[in-house]
């Protein structure tokens, strides 16, 4: 193949092979940088893979050299062990410094939506400073904002189907009013290579042109799989409490207090017109035999 090289982080995971997938497809050629060198290739030998080593800059440019465009899906979920949202927004600043020390010509980053709307949360303060530490370089540059992703494969959509096909009760924090607005992983994705293509500085959200008050959302996902579960309106931290007796269970994080409050916020709606066009409902209908079939966990993903 002898298309434009672009690096993308993260293609052996979920959003990030998503834009691989869509770069390969316009013959394009793919790099990885990835924290797990010796995952399953779903590309095959198509796909080359470097370690996403923050420790060594250097090593990090040298695996850039020669790419037209970095795609950088990196960020953690939640702090464990040496992992942190600090320390994430560190690697950040290195990776985006050795993609301007390679000669990268743009840099497209996937953040979230309304990251400065909440300082108070120390993942959307951490998804800012990232932006911020992006915007300082000098580099071409797009900021992607997803709202709440959704598609095959997927852990926060499939695991309420998980809920709800195994518990008579569906745990609701709150009132269940607060809304998410969800977007299809191939909407961002293309989004995303969009973005790439283009060459001025921009920031985008990426949302669905569905949205939801979460306990609508929750009672949509039981009726298509064939589930009617009783709501239960509980208090956040007896939520909280609850998932972590399920998560200890599945040996995974169910859902934290950060996470739970960021939702109850409405952090994940976006004030922009809809970019993404898959509707979730008609997704959901395709979806709904094998959804929730398994739990997805994120420490098996991404720790284990």
């Amino acid at each position: 193949m002898d298309g434009p090289l672009d690096v993308v982080t993260g293609a052996f995971s979920y959003t990030g092979r998503h834009i691989a997938r869509r770069l390969l497809a316009a013959g394009r050629r793919v790099r990885t940088l990835t924290n797990h060198p010796r995952s399953p290739n779903p590309f095959g030998g198509t796909v080359k893979a470097a370690p996403l080593s923050f420790e060594d800059d250097a090593a990090l440019a040298r695996a850039m050299e020669g790419a037209d465009t970095l795609y950088n899906t990196y960020w953690v979920r939640f702090v464990r062990g040496a992992e942190s949202f600090d320390r994430a927004v560190r690697n950040s600043e290195v990776l985006f410094g050795a993609a301007e020390k390679a000669g990268v010509r743009r840099i497209v980053h996937v953040s979230i939506a309304n990251p400065e709307a909440a300082p108070a949360l120390p993942y959307f303060r951490g998804k800012a400073a990232v932006e911020r530490a992006l915007s300082g370089r000098s580099v071409s540059r797009a900021i992607v904002r997803p709202t709440v992703l959704f598609g095959d494969g997927d852990v926060f959509i499939n695991n309420i189907a998980w809920l709800l096909r195994r518990f008579p009760v569906f745990p609701v924090a709150g009132d269940g009013r607060y809304r998410l607005q969800p977007v299809h992983v191939h909407d961002v994705a293309a989004l995303a290579v969009a973005a790439g293509a283009r060459l001025g500085d921009e920031v985008l959200d990426a949302a669905g042109p569905e949205v939801f008050a979460f306990e609508d959302l929750g009672r949509l996902i039981g009726a298509r799989i064939g589930r009617r579960p009783r709501i239960l309106h509980v208090p956040p931290a007896a939520l909280v409490l609850l998932s972590n007796i399920i998560g200890f269970g599945v040996r995974d994080v169910v859902v934290n207090r950060e996470e739970l409050d960021g939702l109850m916020a409405g952090l994940l709606v976006s004030g922009e017109p809809a970019r993404g066009a898959i509707l979730f409902s008609e997704w959901l209908s395709d979806a709904s035999p094998l959804l929730g079939r398994e739990y997805a966990s994120e420490l098996r993903r991404h720790f284990r």
